[in-house]
């Protein structure tokens, strides 16, 4: 039985898409290897938001191609966005190189690298030449349908959460962003489709799904209609929160433009939704927000997000945010420490700016040297971690309802599990019983972003 090694790097919906094309291995055949010594076929699944994120993909497939000395049969494969970004240009990069397959195909991974695999094999068995020049695959082209592909899931013992595509696609251009171009225009997958989706999930033992999309707020807006005043976004949660047994649903990534308030209200009358949002704000300063074609002003931001507590006072806001982007002041900078003071974000996720290849924002005058960026990048992270810190040391003493995640990924003896705003317990018990349970814990402790509590 041949086994095949998936390597993912990037964001929640690239897990997923490695998530489907493992299942498509499995269906074929095919055993999931954590060992890339022991595979016949090595994919990694790609990202291209950050250059860091590309260069540690091009580095890893470098090194594993010394696999080949000992097994000159395995297939090689990039997926995802930086195989989508780069195409052909990734065979010049990578000599050993076999398939390069785009985010629009996914669905087709298994079929060209089971035929390289199936080649190779049979004329090692006929004892023929080994050269596998002329096999090599490249498919980038878009294809309709494809955001209905990503569908299946790896069944897994004890799994209490788990990841729902629900779109592909992004429309809006933000110049520093090459997500557009990788991803393809929105397109978003029926309402029914997903639903049972969650369904087959739940009827597994699944508690709580995250639904993903670039800009998941916007979901359906090309496709269906508004209904009662209600966003397709916000119909899809409606429908989900039906599903019998299923406990909690999170969603990721909402964008300021879109988020109406009609998607406010969801929170004030479907209790299964968590009390968390990842919120990305990038920049305080609007000059810099029209810089990066992010179309709405700071004060409109900071609107929602008060909309948002007071619809449900126990929110826990999070954010992205990008420093040292081209031409940001000092004065900009400022602007985006004193949002994130008046906003008490829960945590951010701070990044400083780089260059992406075919992006505006690449091309801008006004580039900012490396150590301007370091140095706001670590003033706002001393902000940012601060006010988080207090915020999980307020929580000690308090009694909090924590999902079982199951092992701590740091500790495999401890449990781990997420509130409601998607703070990480740490805890004693029994990993078989309690995986998947809805548990209430006394915190007793905080080291600034752990908590961890005893089970009551």
């Amino acid at each position: 039985m041949p086994k095949v090694h998936i390597r993912t790097y990037g964001c929640q919906m690239n897990e997923r898409d490695s998530e489907q094309v493992a299942q498509m291995f499995i269906d074929g055949g095919y055993t999931l290897t954590a060992e890339e010594s022991d595979a016949d076929a090595i994919l990694i699944n790609t990202c291209s938001v950050r250059d860091q994120a590309e260069q540690k993909a091009l580095g890893k497939m470098g090194l594993m191609g010394a696999h080949r000395k000992q097994k000159p049969h395995v297939v090689y494969g990039f997926m995802g966005c930086m195989a989508q970004s780069r195409g052909t240009e990734l065979f010049e990069r990578i000599p050993h190189l076999d398939v390069v397959v785009g985010t629009q195909k996914y669905h087709k991974v298994f079929d060209y690298v089971d035929g390289i695999l199936a080649r190779r094999l049979e004329r090692r068995m006929d004892d023929l030449s080994l050269s596998f020049s002329g096999e090599s695959v490249c498919d980038t082209e878009e294809e309709t349908g494809s955001q209905n592909t990503i569908r299946d899931h790896v069944p897994k013992a004890h799994e209490a959460t788990s990841f729902v595509s629900i779109m592909q696609g992004c429309n809006m251009r933000c110049s520093f962003c090459i997500v557009p171009d990788t991803r393809g225009k929105e397109r978003g997958r029926p309402i029914a489709e997903i639903v049972e989706e969650v369904k087959r999930l739940v009827d597994h033992g699944v508690q709580e799904v995250t639904l993903l999309g670039q800009i998941v707020n916007l979901y359906g807006r090309t496709e269906f209609d508004k209904v009662d005043g209600k966003s397709p976004f916000v119909q899809l949660l409606e429908a989900v929160h039906e599903v019998e047994g299923l406990q909690r649903i999170r969603f990721t990534s909402p964008h300021p433009i879109g988020y109406r308030d009609d998607l406010v209200a969801a929170f004030t009358y479907l209790p299964k939704l968590c009390s968390h949002i990842h919120f990305p704000m990038q920049s305080g300063s609007d000059r810099i927000l029209k810089q990066m074609r992010r179309p709405y002003k700071n004060e409109k931001f900071v609107e929602i997000c008060e909309k948002m507590r007071g619809a449900r006072p126990d929110l826990a806001i999070t954010t992205d945010i990008i420093v040292g982007f081209p031409h940001e002041t000092e004065e900009d900078f400022q602007q985006t420490i004193d949002t994130c003071q008046r906003l008490r974000f829960d945590n951010a996720f701070i990044f400083r700016y780089s260059k992406r290849k075919d992006t505006p924002a690449a091309e801008m005058d006004g580039q900012l040297p490396e150590r301007v960026k370091e140095e706001r990048n670590q003033r706002l992270l001393d902000v940012v971690n601060e006010i988080a810190k207090a915020k999980n040391e307020a929580l000690v003493g308090t009694v909090q309802q924590v999902l079982c995640e199951g092992p701590s990924k740091t500790n495999k003896a401890r449990l781990s599990g997420r509130t409601s705003q998607n703070k990480i317990v740490i805890f004693e018990g029994d990993a078989h019983k309690l995986t998947g349970q809805l548990l209430d814990l006394k915190i007793h402790e905080s080291t600034g972003f752990t908590l961890y509590g005893d089970v009551i």
